[in-house]
């Protein structure tokens, strides 16, 4: 086998078999989300994966809503759906599909097996129909309506689409094999009533097919080649099968699996989260501690980081787990060369320059991104009252700490060397203001005498300062513990977000708009966070921190091209 060939994933494999076979001439894929959450990282690889299969083989990509189950499905999180594929770069063209597209071709198919005598309406409850089903030991028992006949079954089945039945009174059941080893194709029930109205269809109609019966049809009507889904699904693919081939479509649609991405000690699931939004633990579905793709945009991940993270994962047959310290690293890869360095004071404290000229103002040329010359430069403003970080001072410090305390010499940030030579406090002992002297011969940072400074500090003019609220986020699980208690209940970390409302930053950020993204010297990537933000207050969400212990395993390229 070539290189080429060794490369590619086992889909790939497939797909390049079936086009060379004759199977199918022209690959077409589809992301099929259910309308009842916002769409988490584990789907952005499913997305990503779709329509990059669709567009390396010069195919087509749907984008279809599986809104089979009315009871969770609202327009809200259609409407949110689209707009996270749309970020992603995955482009369904005028592809757009919804399972209630087709709800009346679903109702002849299911008349379709009624007539062929592989479909029969019956009246156990959902309770019987399990215990009818049995166990993976125990084959299951045949249903007491199985044998009723073709004309009774289309007249129970009718009646059932015309409302005279209520919920959970009779469904109709997929004639199989009870006996199957596999528990999903023990006659599965492929209809139910349900009297809820539907966001798109609203009561027009009052039963609705279940997924298993319903996701097959949707692939062979849209001409699906390759039904790419994960490993939960393999079980079900017998049934999946069995569905196109009793219903003769000429092309049917091929069922593929691979693994799930999961994320260490985050949540992901819509229940867990639902409950956080419901209680008001986050604000909301895009809260940022959440993984959810819109929390993700929120927080200031970028598309191309969310690409390089799952090109990393790859394709696999077999479930794994990722470290979340990846995906970090790939935020960071991607934001490192690409965003300014901007000073920003999250925890201010103000330093007085004593012998600087009152009321002088000079502006300092300061390269916006040291490793990366295209980005250019910016003036900084500065004078004679500053504000730095309060950890930047300390009234007694430890050995080896080189940075501001009574009597130290050390650099500020492009500018001057400054020496602290007092500093007051308010009366709970809290240190209120810092008083120095600068060298004028030092500016740019270097002394014309040769004599070094261990400290470099970053600091913002106190005249010139915007006021901000910065959020610094962490995981919303406590690691150490686990994600869920043993009650099933999810273990919180009471330290998840920390605000800050009186940061300083510089001047230069004061018309930053919605997602702009900078690295705070020091501080780590932020974002201007879209939903808090107003033109009189700056609202920044800390990306991700600077230091990282994720290592890219031996031999692992850096990053990749887009799935």
């Amino acid at each position: 086998m070539d290189n080429e060939n060794v490369s590619k994933n086992f889909i790939e494999q497939i797909i390049e078999k079936d086009i060379g076979e004759g199977r199918c001439r022209t690959v077409c894929t589809r992301f099929p989300p259910e309308p009842n959450g916002y769409l988490h990282i584990g789907h952005a690889k499913s997305i990503l994966l779709n329509y990059g299969l669709a567009q390396k083989y010069h195919g087509k990509f749907n984008l279809r809503f599986d809104d089979t189950n009315p009871t969770k499905e609202r327009s809200e999180f259609v409407e949110a759906i689209e707009e996270d594929i749309r970020w992603l770069g995955a482009d369904w063209e005028d592809r757009l599909f919804f399972a209630s597209d087709y709800f009346g071709q679903m109702y002849e198919a299911a008349v379709k097996l009624i007539r062929k005598g592989k479909a029969y309406v019956s009246d156990l409850t959902a309770e019987e129909i399990r215990e009818y089903r049995g166990t993976l030991t125990v084959p299951g028992r045949e249903d007491p309506f199985r044998e009723r006949g073709v004309e009774e079954n289309l007249a129970l089945f009718e009646d059932m689409k015309n409302g005279v039945y209520g919920d959970g009174e009779k469904v109709l059941r997929a004639r199989i094999d009870m006996a199957s080893s596999n528990i999903n194709m023990r006659d599965p029930v492929i209809y139910r009533v349900a009297h809820i109205n539907h966001h798109r269809t609203g009561d027009t109609w009052c039963i609705y097919p279940m997924y298993d019966f319903a996701h097959p049809i949707e692939d062979a009507i849209e001409g699906i080649t390759h039904s790419v889904c994960t490993l939960e699904f393999e079980d079900h693919r017998p049934l999946y099968d069995w569905v196109v081939r009793e219903l003769e479509y000429e092309v049917p649609p091929k069922q593929i699996e691979f693994a799930k991405l999961y994320l260490t000690n985050v949540v992901t699931g819509k229940r867990y989260i639902r409950q956080l939004v419901e209680e008001g633990i986050v604000d909301g579905w895009d809260d940022p501690r959440l993984v959810s793709i819109a929390a993700l945009r929120r927080r200031g991940f970028t598309p191309d980081s969310i690409r390089m993270f799952v090109e990393l994962c790859g394709v696999a047959k077999a479930n794994s787990s990722v470290d979340y310290a990846m995906l970090e690293y790939c935020i960071r890869e991607d934001l490192k060369m690409k965003k300014p360095r901007m000073m920003a004071v999250l925890d201010p404290v103000k330093v007085i320059i004593d012998n600087y000229p009152e009321g002088q103002t000079e502006y300092l040329t300061v390269a916006n991104n040291l490793e990366n010359d295209a980005l250019g430069s910016r003036a900084v403003p500065f004078s004679g009252e500053l504000y730095i970080d309060r950890e930047d001072f300390m009234e007694e410090p430890p050995k080896k700490y080189f940075r501001m305390y009574p009597g130290n010499e050390v650099r500020l940030m492009n500018a001057y060397f400054v020496t602290c030579h007092s500093f007051t406090k308010d009366e709970s002992g809290r240190v209120t203001e810092i008083h120095c002297t600068y060298d004028p011969a030092s500016r740019g940072g270097n002394s014309p005498d040769g004599r070094k400074v261990k400290g470099t500090i970053h600091w913002v003019s106190a005249a010139h300062a915007v006021r901000a609220e910065v959020r610094l986020y962490e995981n919303i699980v406590d690691e150490e513990k686990g994600v869920y208690n043993e009650d099933g209940s999810l273990n919180l970390n009471p330290d998840s977000l920390t605000v800050l409302k009186n940061s300083m930053v510089e001047e230069n950020l004061k018309n930053a708009q919605a997602y702009d993204s900078f690295q705070f010297v020091r501080q780590g990537f932020f974002c201007v966070d879209v939903k808090d933000t107003t033109p009189e207050h700056l609202v920044f969400n800390r990306i991700v921190s600077l230091k990282s212990s994720f290592k890219l395993p031996a031999g692992q390229p850096s990053a990749g091209p887009a799935v």
